[in-house]
């Protein structure tokens, strides 16, 4: 069985890796493949990457776009470069407001011919709650399924092995969201930042966050979000059995730790959001569009022949 590589390089030796192809390769600016036939019968695919990687690194994101073509004919996959080159796509994932993120991403798929009859999209790591964001927020050209693999819905307290565990960056977004997560100034520059949900400091929490509570509804209940979001064919959450990188693992099923404390978590079924079904979710699930799967291993590590099995099915 083929062990994929980490599509968002959270171990350090990967993100060694990639800078070095950064700074010493070419740059590589193609993010989709050729154009193909719009009436072949494939509905096209969106990726979004997760944070320390891109778009095209053909360890990664790369590799997982020319898996996809291989297996399904014809298919037109867009992976998003938030920049104008692979550099500026990486560094965004740490540095770029994500609502200025999803808005760019919302008017390039709005000007892609190819996506007006609608798409998947799959997101990687912190990718799958930019792409629910999208989906919220941006209802044409329609998302027909959304696979979240590894995503933060609940958002993260804590960041456990972060990219380059030696590295300046992982140092520094720690001492950023321990000592203040929620100033203006880390919201505005620190991606991690504006989905860091602390359950001790709730108030802060829903008053502060700029994307996370925006989204999750927190503050108050935008109805266009929820209708959005419940067009929506099937919204797939993939959790990693051993994920050593999202703390806690249960936010990639939309679980999270109780309010008022660090150490108990609840289910998406346990939560008000659920119960008073602020977003739409119940009602999603009651639908059949929910499905929430697991694999093992750490995050974002899985085989080929896992993906071909449990996610495939749903881009065909």
């Amino acid at each position: 069985m083929l062990l994929l590589r980490r599509k968002t390089t959270h171990a350090s030796s990967m993100t060694a890796a990639l800078l070095c192809f950064l700074l010493a390769g070419p740059v590589l600016l193609v993010a989709a493949g050729p154009a193909r036939d719009s009436n072949n019968g494939t509905v096209p695919l969106v990726l979004w990457h997760g944070m320390g990687d891109s778009c095209c690194n053909p360890l990664s994101m790369g590799s997982i776009k020319k898996m996809i073509e291989e297996d399904i004919s014809g298919i037109y996959v867009l992976s998003l470069m938030i920049g104008k080159n692979v550099i500026q796509d990486t560094e965004n994932g740490f540095f770029m407001d994500v609502n200025e993120q999803v808005s760019m991403v919302c008017s390039q798929l709005a000007q892609d011919p190819k996506l007006k009859g609608g798409y998947n999209a799959m997101g990687f790591s912190q990718g799958g709650q930019f792409l629910r964001a999208v989906a919220q927020r941006c209802p044409s050209p329609p998302m027909k399924t959304l696979i979240s693999i590894g995503g933060q819905h609940q958002g993260v307290y804590g960041l456990p092995r972060c990219p380059g565990e030696s590295s300046h960056i992982c140092d520094m977004i720690r001492k950023a969201l321990n000592s203040g997560a929620y100033t203006d100034l880390v919201q505005k520059h620190l991606v991690q930042a504006q989905y860091w949900h602390d359950p001790l400091n709730d108030d802060l929490y829903k008053k502060h966050s700029l994307f996370l509570a925006d989204i999750n509804q927190e503050r108050t209940v935008n109805e266009t979000y929820k209708k959005n979001l419940q067009l929506l064919e099937k919204f797939v959450m993939v959790k990693f059995l051993q994920d050593t990188v999202v703390d806690p693992v249960d936010t990639e099923w939309f679980g999270f730790l109780k309010t008022g404390q660090a150490k108990e978590t609840e289910t998406l079924q346990e939560s008000v959001l659920y119960k008073e079904d602020r977003l739409g979710l119940a009602a999603m699930e009651k639908a059949g569009k929910l499905t929430f799967l697991s694999t093992p291993g750490d995050h974002l590590q899985f085989t080929r022949e896992w993906f071909n099995e449990n996610l495939l099915p749903y881009l065909r």
